[in-house]
């Protein structure tokens, strides 16, 4: 049966991942869209930490991770093979110093595979890289449109990955992940005559960027026993800088836009030579990434950790695009949280078997407009409910938090994500034993 309903998910998800607006940032407008957060929602819910590993959930952040303990369940002769799919949905309140709007995006969060291979764990899967939604305006003292900004798209990673138990205490792995997209800019400039009414046509400039590359990501984890009944779990993961080449295309065209409805209707176009400047095609540059964190915890009934993530986004660069007052400035972040099970082999309440979560993250972004650094800060809370046999479960999410600010006529966005995620196990290969 879980066979059948990951079938089922998987193509429903592989139609919907590569096919959705999943941000409704208006900071995804500078350079390749908002980053989405490479992890599950059990990571997420602990303020996004990633150093906790076990044989049952599946750890996108860290390769090391597809190897785990053998399961006293299966004889200590295995671990299980392990399914992961997530969605969410996110409410954005954006505020400027003088107005304030809402905004709504749903977005399909990953879909993921790990299998053991003795010493060896495999992990592939297809998630979000980054996301671009957005639409602003500038207004004149008349409150009429100067110009507007509308963009779409953003990368979408397919990655597969291998880890390799050294030890009883120290793995490693690695992901080779494959970055594919597109972004999708537009904007409008609307002109007035001496009376201030419109003029008959206005002018769209298109700018379309096909993105492709690939990127490797390392790590290492560590566990051991420092006491009887306390354990120390560890982690460690790089991901060297990289470039993503991009295909452009630009076009102007004047417009007629229909009042009631908004739509444009196009009057003449024409199509830019990017190749006779050198910008048809040209390369951007992915920062390397760092993160390493621990914690301790007693190993079924509760954890505490923290994760310190730090990359180089001051390198990142895009020739097709130069914004005046923006810049990127090298990016960093801590986070801390952790889980609590009650009593995890419980037979008189479901309650005391769930997993319950809870972190707090801190967030430089490495984006800076008029000379203010784009911060974020959230507090993240979830449950995991059981279901099923073989440990699987489902996991909900919630995560509140602000990013931006009203100074420099910027926007602060107060934001609340809800997720959801099924983490599926089963086992498919097994020992025969006859008597």
């Amino acid at each position: 049966m879980v066979k059948n309903l990951v079938i089922v998910l998987i193509a429903f998800f592989a139609l919907q991942i590569t096919a959705q607006e999943g941000t409704a940032s208006p900071y995804s407008f500078y350079g390749i869209g908002s980053l989405k957060f490479k992890g599950t929602t059990e990571n997420r819910s602990m303020g996004g930490i990633s150093v906790y590993n076990d044989s049952i959930h599946i750890n996108l952040r860290n390769p090391a991770a597809y190897v785990g303990p053998n399961l006293a369940i299966f004889n200590n002769e295995s671990r299980p093979v392990k399914f992961a799919i997530a969605a969410s949905h996110n409410t954005t309140n954006l505020e400027s110093s003088t107005s304030s709007d809402k905004a709504n995006a749903t977005t399909v969060d990953y879909m993921a595979f790990s299998m053991p291979m003795g010493k060896f764990g495999l992990g592939l899967g297809i998630l979000p890289y980054t996301s671009v939604g957005y639409k602003l305006e500038d207004i004149n003292a008349n409150g009429q449109p100067l110009n507007r900004y509308r963009g779409e798209g953003g990368l979408n990673k397919v990655f597969i990955g291998l880890g390799y138990k050294i030890t009883e205490k120290l793995s490693a792995g690695i992901d080779l992940s494959y970055n594919f997209g597109n972004i999708q800019n537009t904007a409008i400039e609307f002109l007035y005559d001496s009376e201030g009414t419109p003029i008959q046509y206005q002018t769209r400039e298109e700018n379309r960027s096909d993105l492709s590359g690939l990127n490797i990501n390392l790590g290492l984890t560590y566990r051991t026993m420092i006491s009887e009944s306390l354990e120390l779990q560890s982690g460690f993961t790089f991901s060297p800088e990289s470039n993503i080449t991009s295909s452009n295309t630009r076009r102007f065209a004047t417009i007629v836009i229909n009042e009631t409805t908004g739509q444009e209707l196009e009057n003449n176009a024409i199509d830019v030579d990017l190749e006779a400047s050198g910008l048809d095609k040209t390369d951007l540059t992915l920062p390397y990434r760092l993160s390493f964190g621990g914690g301790i915890g007693k190993p079924r009934h509760w954890f505490i950790g923290a994760e310190y993530v730090c990359q180089n986004t001051s390198a990142f660069s895009n020739p097709i695009v130069s914004i005046n007052n923006s810049n990127f400035v090298n990016a960093s972040s801590i986070a801390i949280g952790g889980f609590i099970v009650p009593d995890y082999d419980s037979f008189s309440s479901y309650w005391k078997r769930a997993t319950y979560r809870a972190g707090v993250h801190f967030e430089n972004t490495g984006l800076e407009i008029n000379n203010e650094t784009i911060n974020e800060f959230g507090i993240s809370f979830g449950v995991g409910l059981p279901v099923g046999k073989l440990f699987s479960n489902a996991n909900l999410g919630l995560e509140i938090g602000r990013r931006g600010t009203t100074s420099q006529n910027l926007i602060q966005e107060n934001f609340v994500n809800f997720q959801l995620s099924l983490s599926l196990n089963d086992r498919w290969f097994q020992k025969r034993k006859y008597n």
